[in-house]
């Protein structure tokens, strides 16, 4: 209504009393949010695949993200989950890959052991994802573990890249293999 209201060079109160003289229904919160969604620009943007290794590789992504990635309804990023550096690096190398993507929305969650040296594996993480230090979050560090039990050497990483339009990219790609290989639609 305030930019119908601009536009015409008249008052919020004008056009309100004209939508109710035409009883002419408001949108709900839930209909704005929708237009705002579907107009805002995403982030990225998907590259050309051309080499056979570049399709592999990102079907190998969008694998590893239908594995150990996050994709309730409720998901409002990319993130995926995992201890083991090398399907980390797999995953990072999945995105700069495949899309082009503002660095600056990417985030990393530390989940490690209270007997871990967190500098240590900051530093670890963020070399080997090449993602920046002041883009990690405040570790979660766990105090009540078994010193017998199971443990992650290097903790276990969050990597979120904040853009749900590349979620529902990525979830896109799950459906059309699975609908490829499975027949399997959503």
């Amino acid at each position: 209504m305030r930019s119908i209201a601009d536009l015409l060079g008249v008052s919020l109160d004008a056009v309100i009393y004209f939508m109710r003289h035409f009883e002419l229904k408001r949108r709900t919160f839930s209909e704005i949010s929708k237009i705002k969604f579907e107009n805002k620009k995403p982030s990225f943007k998907e590259k050309k695949i051309n080499s056979i290794y570049e399709k592999e590789l990102r079907a190998i992504g969008v694998m590893l993200y239908w594995g150990e990635g996050y994709k309730t309804n409720k998901s409002t990023c990319v993130d995926f989950a995992n201890s083991d550096p090398e399907m980390i690096d797999m995953f990072v190398k999945y995105l700069n890959n495949t899309y082009e993507l503002q660095k600056s929305k990417f985030r990393v969650l530390l989940y490690c052991y209270s007997d871990q040296n967190i500098k240590d594996l900051i530093d670890f993480w963020s070399k080997l994802t090449k993602i920046p230090k002041n883009q990690f979050t405040k570790p979660y560090v766990r105090k009540d573990f078994r010193q017998d039990g199971r443990k992650m050497k290097h903790g276990l990483v969050h990597i979120r890249y904040h853009d749900k339009k590349l979620l529902l990219n990525i979830k896109n790609y799950i459906d059309f293999y699975k609908n490829k290989f499975l027949g399997i639609k959503r």
